[in-house]
C-alpha cells in the first residue's frame, strides 16, 4: 500500500486538519495509519508517550485514533525565536538554537533522520499520511523541502493537492502548483480537495469542470468551512477560532505574547458556552476580564519585556487581579529570573512581577514529560516543556494560580474550581467528551465531501 503525502497549494489552506480527517477515516475503514510530519515549525507541541517533544498536529492526529504518539511522527521540530533563529527539536530532543541559514546549510544532515523516522512508521503501519508544509514549490527551497519535496520524492508517494478557496485566486493556485511541481511528482497526484468554501456549494460546479477539464486534475470534493476549535498547530490558525458567547458569564483574557506556546491549552475555554475568551494585546484589555490568563512562551525574558514595556505589569503585579499562568507565564510571576548560561538570552538577570517569592533558574536540560499531577488538590492529566526551573511545580496565592503544567483546562474539576470562584452558577462540563463527539462529528463532515473512496482505492 503507498502512502499519502498532503500537499497545499499555500500556508494556511488547512492540510493539518484535512491531514487528521482522513487519517482517522482511513483507520475507521481498517486501514493501519499513522500520521507524520518530516518537518514542522510550531511553537506549539506535545509530550509523547515515550518523553520526547513533537508538533502539536502529529500528537493530536495519533491520539485521536488511539495511537502510541511517538518522535518518529515528526522528526524534525523548529520552535521560532526571533531574529532569523529557530530552536530544533531533533527525534524529540532539544539540540539547541540554529540559524536560518545554518539550517538550510546542514539540511543534508537532516535527511537521513527524516528518512529513519519514516522507514520506521512503514514497518508498523502500511499507509502513513505525511502532512506538507507551506507550499510544495517554493522554487528557490525545493531541494531543501523535508515534509513536501523529500519525502515525496523518496517514498514515491500518492499526493492529493489542498486549496484555500478563502484566499481567492483558487485556480491560479492549483494550476500553478500542479505545474510547478516535478514532472515524477505531478503523475502521483490523484487530486485537489477545494477547502473552507462558504455560501451555497453548487455555484462552484462549473469551477470544479474547469479543474477537472482544463487541469487534468479530479476534484475530491469541495468542503465547505466548518469551524473546528481543536488541534490548533500556531498562532494563526487559533486566531480563526468560532466562539458562542450568547450565554457566557465569565470574561476570559489570555494575554497573546509575541512567543506565544501552547496555545492549545486554551481549546477548552473556546469551546466552552460559559466563557467568552479573547486574546488581548494592550493593558486596556484587562479591565473588562474577569480572569487574564499568562500563557506559556518560547521566550520568556523577551515577552516579559514586552508586558512591561505595554504597561502589564502593575495589572499582573497587583494581588486584586485573579491570574493564572502557565509555564513561562508561571516563571514571569516570580521576583527574579536568572539566564548564567544565555539559554534563552543575554540578559543574566531579569525582574519578574513578584507576585511569588523566589527565582527562576533557566538550565541547560529541558524538561520535558507528561504524567499525572496534583494541582491546587486536583490531579490533572498534563505535561511539561520548559527550561526554568524552581522549587514548586504549582504555586498559588492571593487571586494568582501558577503552574509549570500544560493541559490545565482539560481539567473538568480545575475548570469549576477556578470558575465558581467568579460566578458561583457555573456549572462546566466534559471536555473529554466534547472532544471525542467533535472529532467524531468533524471526520464526518470531512467523509461526506471528500470522496475517501476513490482516496483509498489510489493507494493500492
Amino acid at each position: 500500500m503507498n502512502s499519502l503525502s498532503i500537499f497545499g497549494t499555500s500556508s494556511d489552506a488547512g492540510k493539518s486538519t484535512l491531514s487528521f480527517a482522513i487519517t482517522y477515516l482511513l483507520h475507521h475503514r481498517g486501514v493501519k495509519v499513522a500520521p507524520f510530519k518530516a518537518q514542522n515549525v510550531s511553537n506549539n507541541s506535545q509530550v509523547t508517550d515515550e518523553g520526547g517533544e513533537i508538533a502539536i498536529a502529529q500528537h493530536f492526529a495519533a491520539e485521536a485514533i488511539g495511537l502510541k504518539t511517538s518522535t518518529d511522527m515528526n522528526p524534525v521540530l523548529l520552535k521560532s525565536g526571533g531574529r532569523s533563529t529557530a530552536h530544533m527539536i531533533l527525534n524529540g530532543k532539544s539540540v539547541g538554537n540554529k540559524d536560518v541559514r545554518e539550517y538550510y546549510r546542514d539540511i543534508n544532515m537532516l535527511k537521513p533522520h527524516v528518512k529513519k523516522a519514516f522507514k520506521k512508521l512503514c514497518k508498523e503501519y502500511d499507509c502513513i499520511v505525511a502532512e506538507g508544509a507551506g507550499s510544495p514549490v517554493e522554487l528557490n527551497l525545493m531541494s531543501k523541502d523535508l515534509s513536501n519535496i523529500y519525502i515525496a520524492n523518496e517514498f514515491k508517494t500518492k499526493i492529493v493537492l489542498v486549496a484555500d478557496i478563502q484566499r481567492g485566486g483558487v485556480f491560479a493556485s492549483i494550476y500553478g502548483v500542479y505545474k510547478l511541481l516535478p514532472k515524477k511528482l505531478r503523475e502521483n497526484v490523484i487530486g485537489v480537495i477545494v477547502n473552507k468554501f462558504q455560501g451555497d456549494i453548487t455555484l462552484f460546479d462549473e469551477g470544479v469542470e474547469i479543474i477537472e477539464k482544463k487541469f487534468g486534475l479530479k476534484v475530491l470534493g469541495v468542503v465547505p468551512f466548518r469551524p473546528f476549535n481543536l488541534g490548533f498547530e500556531d498562532s494563526a490558525s487559533i486566531m480563526n477560532y468560532v466562539q458562542d458567547t450568547s450565554k457566557a458569564s465569565i470574561k476570559v483574557g489570555v494575554i497573546k505574547l509575541p512567543h506565544i506556546s501552547n496555545f492549545t491549552d486554551f481549546e477548552p475555554l473556546i469551546v466552552d458556552k460559559e466563557v467568552d475568551l479573547s486574546f488581548i494585546s494592550n493593558a486596556s484589555d484587562t479591565a473588562t476580564c474577569d480572569l487574564i490568563i499568562v500563557p506559556g512562551s518560547k521566550m520568556v525574558l523577551e515577552d516579559l519585556k514586552w508586558l512591561k514595556k505595554r504597561n502589564f505589569e502593575k495589572i499582573l503585579s497587583s494581588k486584586k487581579q485573579k491570574v493564572v499562568a502557565i509555564c513561562g507565564g508561571y516563571e514571569m510571576m516570580h521576583e527574579t529570573i536568572l539566564d548564567p548560561q544565555a539559554v534563552e538570552s543575554d540578559l543574566k538577570k531579569f525582574s519578574g512581577f513578584g507576585r511569588i517569592k523566589g527565582e527562576v533558574l533557566f538550565a541547560k536540560q529541558k524538561i520535558v514529560k507528561k504524567g499525572s499531577y496534583n494541582i491546587f488538590g486536583f490531579m490533572v492529566d498534563g505535561y511539561e516543556i520548559h527550561n526554568g526551573t524552581t522549587k514548586n511545580r504549582n504555586q498559588k496565592s492571593k487571586n494568582l494560580y501558577g503552574t509549570f503544567v500544560h493541559g490545565l483546562f482539560d481539567s473538568d474539576e480545575i475548570r469549576k474550581y477556578l470558575f465558581s470562584k467568579i460566578d458561583p452558577n457555573y456549572k462546566g462540563y466534559n471536555f473529554k467528551k466534547y472532544k471525542a463527539k467533535a472529532i467524531k462529528k468533524f471526520a464526518k463532515h470531512i467523509n461526506k465531501h471528500v470522496d475517501i473512496d476513490f482516496i483509498e482505492n489510489a493507494l493500492y
